[in-house]
């Protein structure tokens, strides 16, 4: 795409939604102005770019991690990163209200991604130098983009305002839309997306027919199972992964799914874009810098990477059979030292080299004996939680998201990084296909799937009918898809959310307070309080 040299006009229309942030200004001044008047192909270009931008802003953004937060936090495989003592509104579920912040920021960017899109759609007509195809091809894009926003809504708070043309003069009675008919609006975009955009786009990075292929499986396999969905959608969800299986095929091994070298291959569906120019790659991918811990209090160790985070739940590391080779591309259980340092063995002093092991966790306990007698620190299975006198957390760190590009420099600094933040992949294709078969009774199909993606990762017993249900289905999806930032959704949508958090997160059993009025977060108190009180909360906040 083209440079955003109308970054500034777009971005005066990102605000053009009461509910993203800008009410006061909205409230006080009549916007009507702002309407674009002889708008050409190139103007036309860059308002569809900024979508681009700001749908990869705002899942992307770092500082609130609100895209984290809320898509992978407070579920089975994802814990905060301390200790089992206190509470936490949302990986606990303990005192949740409508004044959490995440809660907030989340709906926010959600609307400035459908504001950008109204944008684009409310001035697409009379063109004069915009081809036909070109112009389906632009708003396509932007509907597939208001969709995905949508859908975050959806599932998160259930029904929502339906805001489909751009706002120029200031409103407050929104009402909420049903959760039924949000769905609608979703699956009607997604066909003007698939009729819109090419098979095959000139340029990796934008929207292909496969990428809204992908997402309309997603939207009906998520339909199917609510009480305005059938078994047509669970149908069609099928028949829509298994083309986009077919155009792209696993690649052959996991570890070159996820290397930095193999970025974009076959595999991949869509992703957001960065790179190494400053300017263009806005906040950065901070994918690198989730499930880290202080692992730099150890001797030996300096701080190599920016950000901490959330952490992985002892249950998600026992999912690994002992031959899925996705787990040593996912995490590692051994952290090399930066520099020299000297460790006690048997009473006997013992120099450790920079790049020899200062940190190893073991798959299975090792014995006191066999500990004292190595010069680098062993964390055993159970005892992540247990604070050694250097730190309260420590567990296998992920790796797969590593980027070199993005060393920690200084703690002010914000590194950014540069690797592409894959979103869409063959693999979740094969997960969706066989959930979907699932649904439909036929555990035969969906086995088959399951034994072809298991296989990739070096896992060689067949898959049995009798095998498939939905937790065998959940666990495969954890080991293939952790960290990217789906599990709470894929828990909620199978019916799973509050029987395998209650039983998986250390954290939130603890507690004991999640039930089934947290299925739905509550609405931002800003956006009921600006209605005028015409937006209505959920049901027990």
């Amino acid at each position: 795409m083209k440079s955003l040299k109308y970054r500034i006009i777009a971005s005066v229309f990102a605000c053009s939604v009461a509910m993203v942030g800008c009410e006061d200004y909205l409230e006080e001044e009549n916007n009507s102005y702002l309407s674009l008047e002889n708008i050409d192909a190139d103007m036309f270009d860059q308002l569809v770019a900024y979508t681009y931008e700001i749908s990869r802003e705002t899942t992307t953004y770092y500082t609130p991690n609100v895209y984290y937060t809320l898509e992978d936090l407070g579920t089975d495989i994802v814990t905060r990163g301390g200790a089992i003592t206190g509470t936490d509104e949302l990986n606990d579920y303990v005192n949740l209200t409508s004044l959490n912040s995440s809660i907030g920021y989340y709906w926010t960017n959600q609307y400035k991604i459908i504001a950008a899109a109204n944008v684009v759609i409310d001035n697409s007509e009379g063109i004069a130098d915009l081809s036909a195809d070109d112009l389906a091809v632009g708003l396509g894009e932007v509907k597939f983009f208001r969709a995905m926003a949508y859908f975050k809504l959806a599932e998160n708070y259930g029904g929502v305002p339906l805001v489909l043309n751009q706002i120029t003069v200031a409103e407050r009675d929104f009402t909420r839309a049903s959760e039924e008919a949000v769905y609608d609006q979703i699956l009607m975009d997604l066909e003007d997306a698939l009729a819109g955009v090419p098979e095959e786009p000139d340029t990796f990075g934008r929207v292909s027919k496969d990428a809204v292929r992908h997402f309309i499986s997603k939207v009906l396999l998520t339909r199917g199972y609510k009480s305005y969905g059938s078994d047509a959608d669970f149908s069609q969800a099928a028949t829509l992964a298994e083309t986009v299986i077919a155009n792209h095929p696993l690649e052959d091994s996991f570890s070159e799914l996820v290397s930095i070298d193999n970025q974009r291959n076959d595999e991949v569906i869509f992703s957001y874009l960065f790179g190494s120019n400053s300017v263009s790659r806005g906040w950065g991918n901070s994918r690198h810098m989730m499930y880290k811990f202080r692992f730099f209090d150890y001797p030996g160790l300096t701080r190599t990477v920016k950000g901490l985070g959330p952490m992985p739940t002892p249950f998600y590391y026992s999912l690994f059979e002992e031959e899925d080779e996705r787990a040593e591309a996912t995490f590692t259980r051994v952290i090399d030292a930066t520099e020299e340092y000297t460790a006690t063995v048997n009473g006997s002093s013992v120099t450790v080299s920079a790049g020899d092991t200062a940190i190893y966790f073991p798959k299975t306990a090792w014995t006191q004996a066999e500990i004292d007698a190595v010069p680098y620190a062993v964390i055993n299975p159970g005892t992540y939680f247990q604070n050694d006198g250097v730190t309260t957390v420590h567990y296998p760190m992920f790796q797969k998201f590593d980027d070199p590009a993005a060393p920690f420099a200084q703690p002010d600094v914000s590194v950014q990084g540069e690797r592409d933040m894959v979103l869409m992949r063959g693999g979740e294709a094969y997960l969706f296909a066989a959930e979907a078969y699932l649904q439909l009774g036929n555990t035969a199909e969906a086995a088959t799937l399951l034994t072809t993606l298991r296989a990739r990762a070096g896992i060689t017993e067949e898959v049995t009918a009798t095998e498939v249900d939905i937790d065998f289905i959940l666990d495969e999806r954890a080991r293939e898809l952790a960290g990217e930032a789906n599990r709470w959704m894929d828990l909620k949508r199978t019916g799973r959310l509050i029987d395998r958090v209650l039983e998986n997160n250390p954290h939130a059993a603890l507690n004991n307070a999640l039930q089934e009025k947290h299925l739905l977060r509550p609405i931002p108190q800003t956006e009921i309080d600006n209605s005028g009180g015409s937006i209505e909360q959920n049901p027990g906040y």
